[in-house]
């Protein structure tokens, strides 16, 4: 009977130090998880940080494509207008060309007639100078008479 209760004794010694040790491994476990948590906790937060900050810059993106969307119609106006000044110009040249063929043509088919009147031009101007000469030098006789 001595050996049942040496062997009690024994199995009560092994089972304290099977609960001191189960107790130091809980408390290693329970610090661990309480790091865990707090490691969790500070992801938590830096996460709501991140998630605000690409909430922001979401919203920050949108604006700009929105703005660049209201610039490219913008634009879009501009080079319409320019494309129609560019035809009206195109227009303006075809009509100046025009109008310049037609003109040397009519000066080419008239230019015998511009030739005639220019002489013509130069008759009159040599009849008119004769008749002034003629009425100046009657004018110069009677001054003559008078004095």
């Amino acid at each position: 009977m001595n050996l049942l209760y040496i062997s009690a004794f024994i199995v009560a010694i092994a089972f304290a130090f099977l609960v001191i040790y189960l107790i130091r491994t809980l408390k290693s476990a329970n610090r661990t998880l309480d790091h865990l948590a707090n490691t969790v906790a500070g992801l938590e937060v830096q996460m709501k940080g991140i998630t605000r900050e690409s909430e922001e810059l979401l919203h920050r993106t949108n604006r700009l494509a929105d703005d660049l969307q209201e610039k490219s119609q913008s634009l879009n106006t501009v080079f319409s207008s320019v494309k129609e000044l560019g035809d009206s110009v195109g227009q303006i040249t075809r009509s100046i060309r025009h109008m310049s063929t037609t003109v040397s043509t009519q000066a080419v088919k008239q230019s015998d007639q511009i030739a005639q009147a220019v002489q013509w031009g130069n008759v009159a101007i040599d009849l008119y100078a004769k008749f002034k000469d003629k009425k100046n030098q009657k004018v110069s006789k009677s001054e003559e008479e008078l004095i």
